[in-house]
């Protein structure tokens, strides 16, 4: 085995994470990383923004909590001003769509899923656990339009990261011949 597929394989998602968030030097190796994503005619498709301290989570829950209807019970904007603070910091991912003769959007945005891959990967290696979150919020205008992305963007996900505070059970995964097949049979 090697080093990437060890860390392949023991990937998880942790959704207890506390400080310290990843420091600007492994930020900057992480986002390297996730430069390397495959990219169809080097577009660079993507773009990051990068929320921590709690005045800046408590902005990104409130920003959340404005998505609500107006008859939406407390508890449910209450939770999702929470939500940032799960992690000392949030990544936002964003596919910057570019028009191209050969490139449809699609392979754009699947261009920066690999790179929010990456991230996610490089993040771990270096000690920090993280919860990719998509869902309703990660597809909402008014979320993008408060996040301040242009009209070609989208979302491609929150990269909840920090230091793991408590490790939770592995997760069972398939075995490879559950869903691997040949062609022609």
């Amino acid at each position: 085995m090697t080093a990437v597929m060890d860390a392949l394989l023991n990937r998880s998602s942790e959704s207890r994470l506390a400080a310290p968030a990843p420091d600007a030097e492994t930020l900057e190796k992480a986002f390297a990383c996730a430069a390397r994503a495959p990219d169809h005619a080097l577009l660079r498709p993507w773009r990051y923004l990068v929320i921590e301290g709690e005045e800046a989570l408590t902005a990104l829950g409130e920003l959340f909590a404005s998505t609500c209807d107006e008859d939406a019970p407390d508890k449910v904007r209450d939770k999702l001003r929470q939500n940032p603070l799960r992690a000392p910091m949030i990544i936002v991912g964003i596919v910057s769509h570019q028009t191209h003769p050969k490139v449809p959007e699609i392979e754009q945005t699947m261009s920066a899923a690999v790179g929010m891959g990456y991230l996610l990967l490089a993040l771990e290696a270096a000690g920090y656990g993280g919860m990719w979150r998509t869902g309703g919020l990660a597809y909402n205008p008014d979320i993008a339009k408060g996040l301040g992305l242009e009209d070609h963007e989208t979302i491609t996900g929150f990269l909840y990261t920090g230091s793991v505070s408590s490790a939770k059970p592995p997760v069972p995964r398939p075995d490879p011949k559950e869903f691997v097949s040949r062609w022609p049979r």
